[in-house]
């Protein structure tokens, strides 16, 4: 089968070397991630206005999953070719094996295409295939303004393609073509939508995190980075910074008063991604901030977090609301990862300050020992985000075992992907984002191992009911 990629409009309004740039980006992002299926079934071609991928049948839906979450593809088509010159009748034909069943009972309408040297007009092919359509079909008539089917097809040369879906992508330029920026992860809505959207934006996005909550905190937050990664940037490597964090907050604690204590620990937070961003040689940070949703995020307040540094911040989500941000959440998987993230930032803050005074920001920041961040920042590990399950599992505080052992299997896969590759041995469904809130009411005077296909959620969620005071709970990894 092959498929038709159109590009996102904004990139076939730029000038010539632009636009040059920003297909051959994708082109090449495109070749890696398909690559990785079957480098020898996969033949990815270039255009000028359009990228071809010829795949075979076995790949069709790894190559369709890969399509509709690269950015910049506007939409793709899926087509099947026919070898039939200009023959009108043999066009007709093969048209017909595809849309007649389409078409009973229905208006149609036919729009043809053509590419190449040809004898007869794209106008004399669709009146033509249209009376082959209506003479062997049964539909309701022929509607060139509002039909019911619209029957496609392009004729390149000699070769006819016809179109047999139409699917929209992700739309946003390539990956690659707009620099790299350095996003603050917390693992929850705010930070991973607005990760997102600048992996849409064609931002190479690395992440870095401050841990305030201990190692299971830290592999829940490299799940979700993880996770984003592999589904939307994959085609190019980036960093997860771990920056040890609870010193930092120890130390806002004996310094600074309790009503500018969540805007300290911002402003902290800014000035060690800036540090971090230096060495990088990145330009910009990102944060999940939107304007009024809590009180660190009033405009004077933003205005005094952002005076720490000299870096570009960007906030993709400064107007949009908490429904607009979980629908996006929703859209593209991460809403059951937000939800079973802690929230440590509002913990220190108590009668928090919503119309900041910089003078005032000044004098408690006079009392800060600066030694223990730039202390943090030293401590900071950076890792590829593709190599976090090595990681997690290199480092994993939870026993892995090869086999139940007399354990009940619990997969904490969500339903869908459970019953799709489902397990070989007996075992229970209880999904990641319903097992802290289950577990307490199954048998605990028996061994539950848990299941997941990385192994990297299973390692997180073991660790939650481990530091919940369940100490019958393990990791179970196929051998």
């Amino acid at each position: 089968m092959k498929f038709i990629v159109k590009l996102f409009p904004e990139i076939m309004i730029k000038g010539g070397p632009v636009k040059k740039r920003m297909i051959s980006m994708l082109y090449e992002n495109l070749r890696t991630l398909l690559f990785r299926v079957d480098k020898e079934a996969i033949e990815v071609k270039r255009f000028w206005d359009k990228i071809e991928v010829q795949v075979a049948d076995v790949h069709i839906d790894a190559v369709r999953k890969i399509l509709k979450q690269t950015p910049g593809i506007e939409q793709y088509l899926e087509v099947i070719q026919y070898e039939t010159g200009e023959d009108l009748t043999k066009i007709a034909e093969k048209v017909a094996e595809h849309k007649l069943a389409l078409i009973e009972g229905k208006t149609f309408v036919v729009r043809a295409k053509r590419s190449g040297t040809h004898e007869v007009t794209s106008f004399e092919i669709e009146r033509f295939v249209g009376a082959y359509l209506y003479e062997h079909g049964n539909p309701a008539g022929v509607d060139l303004k509002s039909p019911q089917v619209k029957v496609e097809f392009e004729l390149n040369q000699n070769t006819l393609n016809v179109i047999t879906h139409r699917q929209p992508g992700l739309s946003g330029f390539p990956i690659g073509t707009q620099g790299d920026v350095l996003s603050l992860m917390s693992g929850g809505f705010d930070s991973t939508v607005a990760s997102f959207l600048t992996m849409k934006r064609g931002i190479k996005t690395h992440f870095i995190f401050f841990n305030l909550g201990g190692a299971a905190h830290e592999v829940g937050v490299k799940q979700v980075a993880l996770y984003l990664w592999s589904q939307f940037g994959a085609s190019h490597r980036v960093q997860f910074i771990s920056v040890p964090f609870e010193e930092v907050v120890e130390e806002i604690f004996r310094s600074t008063h309790e009503s500018y204590m969540g805007v300290t620990l911002k402003r902290l937070m800014i000035m060690a991604s800036e540090k971090v961003a230096d060495v990088m040689g990145i330009d910009a940070l990102v944060t999940g901030e939107s304007v009024a949703q809590v009180s660190s995020q009033t405009l004077r307040n933003l205005a005094i977090i952002d005076e720490v540094s000299n870096k570009l911040i960007l906030r993709p989500l400064a107007t949009m609301n908490k429904p607009e941000i979980i629908e996006i959440a929703d859209k593209i998987g991460t809403r059951e990862f937000a939800e079973n993230m802690p929230e440590y930032c509002g913990v220190i803050s108590k009668n928090p300050v919503t119309n900041g005074s910089f003078d005032r920001m000044k004098r408690e920041a006079k009392h800060f020992n600066y030694d223990v961040l730039d202390l943090a920042v030293e401590k900071s590990i950076s890792i590829p985000v593709d190599k976090i399950i090595d990681d997690v599992n290199s480092a994993a505080p939870v026993e892995v075992v090869g086999s139940p052992e007399g354990a009940i299997v619990i997969d904490i896969r969500r339903e869908t992907e459970a019953n799709h590759s489902p397990l070989t041995i007996e075992n229970t469904n209880i999904p990641f984002n319903e097992l802290n809130r289950t577990f307490k009411k199954l048998d605990q005077s028996k061994e539950y191992v848990l299941y997941c296909e990385k192994g990297v959620m299973s390692q997180l969620h073991a660790q939650y009911l481990r530091d919940a005071g369940f100490d019958n709970v393990r990791v179970y990894r196929p051998a």
